[in-house]
């Protein structure tokens, strides 16, 4: 399918449409409702509109299209691949570990090649011939299984008509490239295909990291570049040469042409200031990298842009803003670490709370607070605000997670905050956060959206069907729980291990299923796979309603070979389905959500599932990739960590949709529209409504 088209479907669920209408009766509508049916084996189906506009197309035309549009969702769901599992009637007659073990063994030791593995010092069970490799092909499996029976309760997931692709193109590279939130690494691949279509629209983009992509479309064609700091030229070159503009990580730069130097030295030039001099020696190694390419000696016309280089190499001296403010805290001076600050309005509020600790008049503070929080962006707003939520409640640890989603916690040893001093800081933020928000009109809420978290950053979710923000609610409906893995290895053997963590309600009292625990009265695990040349797949299925523990927390370890981000292929992902539908290990139609693994870590804990009190099941969004080993990772290992991670973000208020629902209400209205979040736009809404949904709710962040 072509790659903006693709695009369109997966991110917001819109089937664009330029082909002109039949001339002469065809059978359009006929090749539209066998689509439809298509569409609904996988979990999806056309609106109302679609079908109507694809009756009308010639018969070739809908057969075109509906086989590209079914590959794309198709892909969204995890149904592109074959998932087999390694017990071929799973989640029945799934045998115990140590009697499939000793089985595999006797077996071995009939075989010569075998008996050498099993008469070794220690146990290899790779060596087993039958022991992690499929012993049966995915038609033998299809075989084992009656088909799916299906119910209402099967998700259904409504594909609406749009505009043309040129249009829809557009618009998507409008909402992601005016986006107040970090990008994830598939945001930017997104951003870089659209950006042909929008590249001049937009003289305001808040992320760095979009700008510097959008800037490549920008000097390819000539164009003025959008730059305000020198980091930003720094992101450029970088994103020129193939490498990472979050600067996460080094960059080896190409050799640019002459109009290139040009460009990116007088844009270097406009923004060297004395000020901006000071953000040089972070990256020092690179811009003398990227000094050896540009030849800044050449253009004598533009001399700042020369100092920046001169900084670079310890020529001349620049002090940044950060250097200047933690000598002024080291000294004691507070007050002069304050007045800095307030140059830099984001900097001051992401610093508030050590500013509040530092033994300073608070009133002082807050009172720089309320001046610096007109000039700060919404996300650092929220961000504090949700921070400050969380500030007078004892928590279990404190949590940070970086940029790649890899997280660590540790005790929390700041000193407390007056709950007045904390109440008067909260009053600020909502007050400007207020002042900022657009008029809602009416406002409708979907009370399933109202514990969708607000969407602070992408950086560490990757795009796929339902997915939600990190600390997000949402309830688990059904009464199997079964969530999966599958990876496709690309250079060498690589070896995942789908587990499960279980906990009582105080965290304790663990348990698992693992390739060392294949079951217990209430869970079962689809068998071990070793290796995955043409693709693997393992599952865990949970009986929910006999569950003795009231969280599972599933993980994905990396025992041995390539990283998430290294694999040919990695997702995740779970369906729920009632006790009487059977059906494949693998059904697209009750697949609930599903996203590609990419982290940084070598265990992912994408979420964890929670019984409330009233006895339902609900889930709750994660995204946290653990260090972990080089090889060898298992459950047992890590469930000491894990437990105190998934603890510090469950107990953790977030900031959701609830809140800023309240605020917009506060606002009050003075227009006539509509504004409706959900998670999915109904299909009777007023024309000209606003509408939020998941993939959209970034653009309710306030500027």
């Amino acid at each position: 399918m072509d790659t903006l088209e693709s695009l369109v479907v997966a991110r917001r669920l819109r089937v664009p449409i330029d082909a002109p209408a039949a001339t002469t009766p065809d059978w359009g509508e006929v090749a539209a409702r066998q689509l439809d049916a298509a569409l609904l084996s996988v979990g999806f189906k056309c609106s109302a509109a679609l079908l109507e506009r694809l009756a009308g197309l010639p018969g070739e035309a809908v057969v075109d299209l509906g086989v590209r549009v079914l590959a794309a969702v198709r892909h969204l769901v995890g149904d592109h691949v074959q998932h087999n599992a390694y017990f071929i009637d799973f989640p029945k007659n799934v045998p115990d570990t140590l009697k499939f073990w000793v089985g595999l063994m006797r077996e071995a030791m009939l075989d010569p090649a075998g008996a050498k593995a099993v008469r070794s010092p220690a146990l290899n069970l790779l060596a087993l011939p039958r022991y992690g490799r499929y012993q049966h092909t995915y038609a033998d499996l299809l075989g084992a299984h009656a088909e799916l029976i299906a119910l209402a309760g099967d998700r259904v997931t409504v594909l609406e008509l749009g505009a043309s692709l040129e249009s829809e193109a557009r618009e998507l590279y409008l909402s992601m490239a005016g986006s107040e939130v970090p990008p994830s690494a598939e945001d930017l691949a997104a951003l870089r295909s659209l950006a042909a279509f929008g590249a001049d629209e937009l003289e305001r983009i808040p992320m760095r990291e979009n700008r510097a992509v959008i800037n490549e479309a920008r000097l390819a064609a000539g164009r003025p570049l959008l730059v305000d700091t020198v980091t930003d030229v720094l992101r450029l070159a970088c994103g020129c040469s193939g490498g990472d503009v979050t600067l996460a990580t080094p960059t080896r730069f190409r050799s640019f042409s002459r109009a290139e130097r040009r460009a990116l030295l007088g844009a270097l030039d406009e923004v060297a200031s004395p000020a901006g001099l000071g953000d040089v020696p972070r990256y020092r190694e690179r811009w003398k990298r990227l000094g050896e390419r540009l030849h800044p000696g050449e253009h004598p016309k533009f001399p700042r842009a020369a100092q920046v280089f001169e900084v670079a190499r310890g020529v001349r001296r620049a002090r940044g803003l950060d250097s200047r403010v933690e000598a002024a805290l080291s000294d004691g001076r507070t007050g002069e670490a304050v007045e800095l600050l307030e140059r830099a309005p984001g900097a001051l509020l992401r610093r508030l709370d050590h500013l509040l600790r530092t033994g300073s008049p608070a009133s002082a503070v807050l009172d720089a607070a309320e001046r610096a929080a007109g000039g700060a962006s919404g996300r650092v707003l929220l961000s504090l605000r949700e921070h400050l939520q969380n500030r007078l409640a004892p928590a279990a640890g404190r949590v940070f997670v970086n940029r790649h989603g890899r997280a660590w916690a540790t005790d929390d040893a700041r000193s407390p905050i007056e709950e007045d001093v904390v109440s008067r800081a909260v009053a600020i933020l909502d007050e400007e956060i207020i002042r900022r928000l657009p008029d809602p009109g009416t406002l409708v809420v979907d009370p399933e959206a109202l514990d969708i978290a607000l969407p602070l950053s992408a950086k560490a979710v990757a795009p796929g069907l339902g997915m939600l923000p990190r600390g997000s609610l949402s309830a688990v409906d059904g009464e199997l729980l079964r969530f999966f893995v599958h990876w496709r290895q690309s250079e060498r053997r690589t070896d995942y291990d789908l587990s499960a963590l279980m906990l009582d309600d105080s965290y304790g009292n663990p348990q698992h299923i693992s390739w060392t625990n294949y079951g217990n009265d209430f869970a079962e695990y689809s068998g071990d796979l070793t290796e995955a040349p043409d693709g693997a797949s393992e599952f865990v299925n949970i009986r929910l309603a006999q569950a003795k523990r009231s969280i599972i927390i599933p993980q994905v370890n990396i025992y041995d070979g390539e990283a998430f981000d290294e694999a040919a292929e990695a997702f995740f992902g779970y369906m729920t389905r009632d006790a009487e539908q059977e059906g494949m290990p693998f059904e697209p139609r009750t697949v609930r959500m599903k996203s590609d693994l990419r982290g940084a870590g070598r265990v992912a804990l994408p979420l964890v599932f929670l019984r409330g009190d009233d006895g339902a099941w609900r889930v709750k969004w994660l995204h946290l990739y653990l260090k972990g080993y080089p090889g060898f990772n298992q459950v047992e290992g890590n469930r000491v960590t894990a437990s105190l991670l998934v603890r510090s973000i469950v107990e953790r208020d977030h900031l959701r949709v609830r809140h800023l629902a309240d605020l917009l209400r506060r606002k009050g209205s003075k227009g006539e529209h509509t504004t409706y979040i959900g998670l999915w736009a109904p299909a009777d809404l007023p024309e000209g409504t606003r509408v939020y949904t998941p993939g959209t709710l970034h653009e309710l962040i306030p500027a």
